[in-house]
């Protein structure tokens, strides 16, 4: 039996450690005692280790045989690297800024497999549009709209954050590439607004965010490329007034003789009521859109997901739909089912003949069900 460490027992890497055990003997890492507890409640195994810390990341995995990523972003490269050095595969969600394919030398020179990104977005879109391009002749575009909210919506911001919320922040701060006409365009996060309706939601705004990521390099060919965020009506201009007001700067300003970061007061005062309490319900939305030829004709596919909180389980949607993607590529790579050596995002899954047939197959069991039309 092969064994997975998870690092991270928050939400989702909590969620992930359960739904992998005991299929596979899991231990979970983390510093949180509290978190921990919750894993030892629910039978897994747990070690106590601080994952800021390199070295501590290396001793956590040094008896696994794989290891599931699932820390905050800002800590998802170093801890990657870590685990690279310690000689042990990967798949990872912790969506970090830096380029992955900047550890690529490391995973290759120690015939590893390092599998990154591979939520549900990015993740399950970046392996449809794999998927489609290897059997398409050609893609012409490419667009992905995802978002994930309470049921209950509360004011003022009608909003709790799924996962790490300062990762949250971090779409609304981070520049925001896609692909037109051929050439990569930059705009704010929070731009270009759009009301738009979905079956049994109503009516959404999307708003642009950097969620394209490695497809930037790794699909070049494609002259038309999107992703945007989806919230409730109104969301955007709240969090376009936070920061064009400089609330989610981290320059430190200087107040009443302290040095102060903004991003650390707004956080301080706005993750208390973005935290999702055992019990809130959320839903998951996403829609891909992807248009191409095939034997010199046009062809289309859209891929539509409604993701609900499993009451049963008391899991959220977004633990649900980010976790069990990146669940189903640990079946996979331990099948055999991938084996490309280096780093992977989740578009060279789609790359592999039958990949996402295994991890729709594999979601559609935790009833996360993809629909597809033309």
């Amino acid at each position: 039996m092969l064994h997975v460490v998870v690092l991270g027992a928050g939400r989702v890497g909590g969620a992930m450690a359960k739904d992998l055990s005991p299929e596979f003997r899991v231990t979970v890492a983390d510093r949180s005692e509290a978190a921990l507890d919750r894993m030892q409640g629910a039978g897994l195994a747990t070690r106590t280790a601080d994952l800021s810390s390199p070295e501590a990341v290396k001793a956590a995995v040094a008896d696994a045989d794989l290891v599931v990523g699932a820390v905050p972003g800002f800590l998802g490269f170093a801890t990657a690297k870590a685990v690279l050095e310690a000689g042990k595969p990967l798949v990872d969600i912790s969506f970090f800024d830096e380029d992955c394919f900047e550890l690529d030398a490391l995973a290759k020179a120690q015939n590893l497999t390092a599998i990154v990104d591979c939520g549900v977005a990015p993740g399950c879109h970046n392996i449809i549009l794999g998927d489609l391009s290897r059997q398409w002749d050609r893609v012409t575009s490419f667009e992905c709209l995802v978002g994930g909210l309470p049921v209950v919506r509360t004011w003022p911001y009608e909003y709790k954050a799924g996962f790490s919320p300062i990762d949250v922040i971090e779409e609304y701060t981070r520049p925001s590439r896609y692909v037109k006409d051929g050439r990569i365009v930059t705009f704010p996060a929070l731009s270009e607004p759009e009301l738009l309706e979905f079956d049994g939601l109503g009516t959404l705004e999307s708003f642009n965010t950097d969620g394209l990521r490695s497809i930037l390099k790794t699909f070049p060919q494609v002259p038309d490329m999107k992703e945007k965020t989806l919230r409730y009506p109104g969301h955007i201009e709240k969090m376009r007034m936070l920061r064009e007001s400089g609330f989610f700067s981290k320059e430190k300003l200087q107040v009443g003789g302290v040095a102060v970061s903004p991003l650390d007061l707004t956080t301080a005062l706005l993750f208390p009521l973005w935290f999702m309490e055992e019990g809130d319900e959320d839903f998951t939305v996403m829609r891909v859109t992807v248009e191409g030829e095939k034997a010199g004709q046009p062809v289309r596919k859209q891929f539509n997901l409604l993701d609900r909180y499993d009451r049963a389980t008391k899991t959220t949607s977004m633990a649900r739909t980010t976790g069990y993607s990146c669940t189903a590529a640990v079946r996979l790579l331990a099948s055999g089912g991938f084996s490309r050596k280096g780093i992977n995002p989740p578009e060279y899954l789609g790359l592999e003949p039958g990949a996402w047939d295994f991890i729709r197959a594999d979601l559609a069991k935790h009833g996360v069900i993809f629909t597809e039309s033309d």
